[in-house]
């Protein structure tokens, strides 16, 4: 057996010269990865339903590498491969694709969830994570190499009240890691997801001044506090890395300890 440890070096972990593309890359969580995944120097292919005011875009050129977006509903027949040829117009290759796009609807009556509820979760949680994955593995496949990374949840180990499609589309999500982890490993590319848990964010902010709910959940983390984006941004970075190559088919947890109580 080859002794590489030699090999190993900090540069591993460098994004220099890689493009990613990132849905839902303007706001919330994948803000934070755009950023986490530009200052390790990958240029960043955005892509959105709203703009932001060139909010993203100022963070991410401040760190030295390029940033396009492109405003599209990735759950429309065609876009995912609009985006995937956009992109190579935009910088000639495709070196990482985050699935980040995702919605929750709650509904505290179960019995008035409806199929438009659910069938609009599903489409973006997870056909559009399939169709976007699919377009961009005809990139990553010739070029023999690729990464490709699902934003999971706690709700894909759990059940979740108020919610069905979005426990069921998180379940679904990482099962589509594992599945095309085995599709897609003999061409070096690597299918992981990240399985964040309760984090400090605009859509959090009422659950997080409702006293009681707030205790509730932080006496389930044993590290007794709410997530910052900050610590979802190391993660992300070592995914899209070389770090990470002999990583496949696996959620990595970033909860603070929630799942283990």
């Amino acid at each position: 057996m080859k002794n590489d440890i030699k090999d190993f070096s900090l540069d591993f972990f460098s994004l220099k010269g890689k493009v990613a593309i990132i849905t839902g890359g303007n706001s919330g969580l994948g803000q934070g990865f755009a950023l986490a995944l530009a200052k390790a120097g990958a240029d960043i292919f955005a892509v959105s339903i709203a703009d932001d005011n060139n909010e993203t875009r100022k963070m991410i050129e401040a760190e030295g590498v390029k940033y396009h977006l492109m405003l599209a509903d990735i759950t429309k027949d065609g876009v995912c491969n609009q985006v995937a040829e956009a992109c190579i117009r935009t910088y000639g290759k495709i070196d990482i694709l985050m699935n980040n796009a995702g919605i929750c609807i709650n509904e505290p009556d179960v019995t008035k969830f409806t199929r438009v509820q659910w069938d609009k979760m599903i489409s973006l949680n997870l056909t559009a994570c399939f169709e976007l994955s699919h377009e961009v593995a005809k990139y990553m496949i010739p070029q023999n190499s690729g990464k490709i990374i699902n934003t999971c949840s706690m709700f894909s180990y759990l059940g979740g009240q108020w919610s069905p499609a979005y426990a069921a589309s998180k379940h679904g999500l990482a099962g589509f890691t594992k599945a095309y982890c085995d599709e897609l490993a003999q061409f070096n590319i690597q299918v992981n997801g990240i399985a964040p848990g309760y984090f400090a964010t605009e859509i959090t902010t009422s659950t997080r001044a409702n006293q009681a709910a707030n205790q509730r959940i932080l006496d389930h983390i044993p590290a007794n506090r709410w997530g910052n984006i900050s610590d979802l941004m190391g993660t992300v970075v070592f995914l899209a890395s070389n770090a990470s190559n002999y990583v496949n088919g696996t959620l990595i947890n970033v909860d603070g300890g929630y799942l283990v109580r």
